[in-house]
């Protein structure tokens, strides 16, 4: 079984929940930026959420399948079409052998993702199928490749309800190692600052501009380098916040002011450019019950899944379907 790909956007790339154990080796995690879509589009297809998916940054591609094959779409929400019909997102498809799945530009968020049955059966290395493009571990897709399939029997024609988290908002944060660094105006400036996402983003971090000057700590200079893992919020030299992803380097120097819950990182990862942030503190128990709390919400995804009900409008061959059971004609 395989999924073709005939086009593709930029800095689209397979990931799962990413590969663990290799910080010492210099290997960051990465892994989807956005880890709810992977576990939505699970639920949608009753399989695993450790199967790979595509994630599409900003915008699809074109694809044709192999075989028939039931999809789910998730994440940030994108044009989509079978064969030139809409599709709902946040929804499991059935893919008929030959039809063409044509996902456009996000609409909203940044981070898309296209689950197949079975997901994505590339080789594994280093026990995940997770590309990191800049530490050179697979690439992008590009037109012309075919994705294998794993064998699942899945489901189609579910949906799923979710609540946005992909227009910005408040985030959650707890102290880091170098937060005491930060006086306590500065701490106060910045929970009481409104940033807005720039330009300069990707699957390593994500650059936030402010008005007014920028945040620094006492002695940054002379901060030495050490461990930092996705969520951190490092402070370069211009005063600008970074949040870093799931393909962030495994050190750095820059003193980190915060750091963004785990649970908060899909709605980080999928800010939209131009879209507002802001911070706010918790304490370490706090922010244990909430990612206890979000956990517990990803067990439950499958049981929140219900049925896709179509519009008859969106049904090309409606007079093929039995629309009434026990009748056979009109005059019946």
């Amino acid at each position: 079984m395989s999924l073709t790909v005939i086009s593709i956007g930029p800095a689209c790339t397979l990931q799962d929940q990413g590969r663990t154990g290799f910080l010492e080796q210099g290997l960051s995690r990465s892994g989807a930026a956005d880890i709810l879509a992977v576990h939505e589009g699970a639920a949608l297809l009753g399989q695993s959420p450790d199967l790979a998916a595509l994630e599409m940054a900003g915008m699809g591609g074109r694809f044709e399948a192999g075989q028939t094959v039931s999809i789910a779409l998730t994440g940030a929400p994108m044009q989509a079409t079978i064969d030139g019909a809409p599709v709902v997102w946040n929804a499991s498809h059935t893919l008929e052998k030959g039809q063409k799945l044509n996902i456009g530009a996000a609409t909203a968020g940044t981070y898309g993702y296209l689950t197949v049955c079975g997901g994505i059966a590339t080789e594994p290395f280093l026990g995940s199928r997770s590309t990191h493009l800049t530490a050179k571990v697979g690439r992008a897709l590009q037109a012309g490749d075919v994705l294998p399939i794993g064998a699942s029997p899945g489901r189609a024609g579910r949906k799923l309800r979710v609540q946005d988290r992909f227009s910005g908002g408040t985030l959650r944060i707890v102290a880091s190692f170098q937060t005491g660094l930060f006086d306590q105006a500065t701490l106060d400036r910045f929970v009481s600052t409104s940033f807005l996402r720039g330009a300069r983003a990707n699957r390593m971090g994500m650059q936030l501009d402010s008005d007014g000057e920028g945040f620094a700590a006492k002695g940054q200079l002379n901060i030495l380098s050490e461990v930092i893992t996705p969520g951190d919020i490092q402070m370069t030299g211009t005063g600008n916040p970074f949040i870093l992803l799931p393909e962030c380097q495994t050190t750095g120097g820059y003193p980190r002011i915060a750091t963004v819950l785990p649970c908060d990182l899909p709605q980080a990862a999928q800010t939209p450019a131009g879209a507002s942030v802001r911070f706010e503190f918790v304490t370490l128990e706090q922010a244990t019950a909430l990612q206890s709390a979000f956990l517990s919400e990803l067990s439950r995804l499958r049981g929140k899944v219900e049925d896709l009900v179509r519009d008859p409008h969106d049904i090309p061959d409606l007079l093929s379907y039995q629309l009434i059971g026990g009748m056979v004609s009109a005059t019946d």
